[in-house]
């Protein structure tokens, strides 16, 4: 698992990117003969498992349908294996040890006679049947505990052991319930309140007491209830976070916490909700600030398509089930918490919430797919594209490199950040370097920094609107980290109607938001706190003031 990376400012919501080491290996996987698209391949490698001896290590073949194993074999110049004479179908994995790899991976294990000591410094891999080679792999230096996956271009990528391999899920048609926050904290609460029979709740912190509250009332009247949670967020663990979980576990809400040395992903960050047989997919954290519209400016969308749903589901399973999933009462044990303040300010509804024809929905999770998902849509673009994003790496990140391609081929490019003081020297930097940019190569580019006034506190959206007709939502910041090493969920969901309603919000921040690069000129709270205090000493020294002082709680 790697190691965990040090936030920009403890107001990031995550950790900037950082260097991965085998992430973007040139290591190709080759197909050959004459079993292109029926024959089996090689799919994975796992060379070098942390057991002593690397006892374990395994081979992953994708197989079509009916395929008896017997006849072929797997050799790396010096051994050989020569599984079982099996029947299957899909992903096997095989291994001449299959006791210790079942301890490995959830794919199925095929016993395989012979040996293969499959070199941690590099090997070359024939799969063959007969006389005829079927499929040809290679890898170079293999990281400890990590599986090397070949994906449909032959590239090879190294991710911690048990990482999923899903494909993006689509479903034609239907509508989609459009919201934004901080306008409508009621859609996530009501879809929460009104279940009847299943809630698989997913996100990376937990501070809601409202929501706390409808799945403890939910578990009560004999709704299934989970809760998977990241187990160690950049910041640590709030106080207010471990009350509301000691509450959820004694309302026996099954709460569990993903990380610790069997965690395969850096993070795990999505917002999404399954309520039965719908799905809120949000890009906002399950506390006051977030889904309880006290601050950030967050869109969102409540689908009922099934495939939608059930790919939803078949995530959060294969995520709660990996024994990286840790019961709450056992990670909290030996535990401190840190104090934190929760948001709670007040703020207009300028947009209600929408029901809207789609006409395509996908479902895009990272690592997965989601990193490629972006990318093919940014590069299909033909006329616009607006961002909003609470900060971006930096002009060399993945998705802002795919967005000014597109504004080289004449595409119409915004680009909305956060002017949230703990961002705004970067995303100043970035403005600046964009329209330099757009000076130089006369591109249609416009970036700028948020100016909420009275409609929000800060941009903490994650989406993005092309051509007028596409938008995508979700938990996925734009670096580096996220693609390639979160566990993250979006929606892509295509039609005018619903990009519309998006774009229409999207208008509303970047009109407030100046030409000028503007900022929200929010303070950090001492800065507040010092310039208030000042004030109020200055007032009570001409006068004698009383006052009271009314503290609340947010949602």
């Amino acid at each position: 698992m790697p190691g965990a990376a040090s936030p920009t400012t403890e107001h990031s919501d995550l950790p900037t990117d950082r260097q991965l080491s085998g992430a973007n290996s040139p290591d190709r996987l080759t197909l050959t003969g004459s079993n292109l698209t029926t024959g089996p391949r090689i799919a994975a490698v796992h060379p070098n498992p942390v057991a002593d001896g690397d006892r374990g290590e395994f081979v992953v073949l994708a197989v079509p349908s009916n395929t008896t194993l017997g006849g072929y074999r797997l050799t790396d110049g010096d051994g050989a294996l020569v599984p079982a004479n099996v029947t299957v179908d899909g992903r096997v994995a095989l291994s001449p040890d299959p006791a210790a790899t079942r301890n490995l991976t959830d794919v199925r294990v095929v016993a395989a006679n012979g040996s293969i000591a499959l070199a941690n410094g590099g090997e070359r891999l024939r799969l063959s049947r007969g006389n005829e080679t079927v499929a040809t792999a290679r890898y170079r230096e293999a990281p400890e505990g990590e599986l090397g996956r070949y994906d449909d271009r032959g590239a090879i990528t190294w991710d911690a052991l048990g990482t999923t391999d899903r494909p993006v899920v689509t479903a034609r048609g239907g509508t989609a319930r459009a919201f934004v926050l901080p306008d409508a904290p009621g859609v996530a609460l009501e879809a929460i309140r009104g279940a009847d029979r299943r809630i698989l709740l997913a996100g990376y912190t937990f501070a809601s007491p409202r929501v706390a509250a409808a799945l403890e009332r939910a578990a009560e009247r004999g709704v299934a209830v989970r809760v998977l949670l990241e187990g160690g967020p950049v910041d640590g663990i709030s106080r207010r976070q471990a009350r509301l979980l000691d509450s959820l576990a004694a309302a026996n809400v099954s709460v569990e916490l993903l990380g610790g040395p069997h965690g395969r992903y850096a993070y795990h960050h999505p917002k999404y909700a399954v309520v039965d047989d719908r799905a809120v997919v949000l890009t906002e954290n399950w506390k006051p600030a977030g889904t309880g519209g006290r601050s950030s400016r967050g869109w969102g969308a409540v689908v009922d398509q099934h495939e939608i749903v059930e790919g939803l589901v078949d995530t959060f399973e294969a995520d709660a089930n990996w024994r990286g999933a840790r019961p709450w009462r056992a990670v909290r044990r030996g535990q401190t918490f840190r104090r934190t303040a929760a948001s709670n300010g007040t703020y207009p509804t300028n947009f209600d919430p929408e029901r809207v024809p789609v006409n395509r929905t996908s479902l895009l999770v990272a690592p997965d797919n989601a990193g490629r998902a972006v990318v093919t849509t940014l590069d299909n673009a033909t006329e616009s594209i607006d961002v909003i994003q609470m900060s971006i790496d930096g002009p060399d990140q993945r998705f802002l490199r795919a967005t000014v391609r597109a504004a080289r081929r004449g595409v119409e490019v915004r680009v909305l950040l956060s002017g949230a003081w703990y961002v705004e020297e970067e995303n100043r930097r970035l403005v600046e370097r964009l329209r330099e940019r757009s000076e130089t190569e006369d591109l249609p580019i416009e970036a700028r920094l948020a100016d909420p006034g009275e409609a929000f506190e800060k941009v903490h959206a994650k989406g993005v609107v092309v051509d007028g007709d596409e938008v995508i939502l979700g938990s996925l910041n734009w670096n580096g980290e996220s693609i390639r090493r979160n566990r993250e969920v979006l929606l892509r969901l295509e039609g005018e109607a619903v990009a519309s309603y998006y774009r229409g919000v999207f208008e509303a921040d970047w009109s407030d938001g100046g030409g000028d690069g503007g900022s929200s000129r929010q303070l950090p709270v001492g800065v507040v706190v010092a310039v208030a205090g000042c004030v109020v000493l200055a007032i009570l020294v001409a006068r004698r003031i009383d006052f009271g002082e009314n503290v609340g709680v947010g949602p």
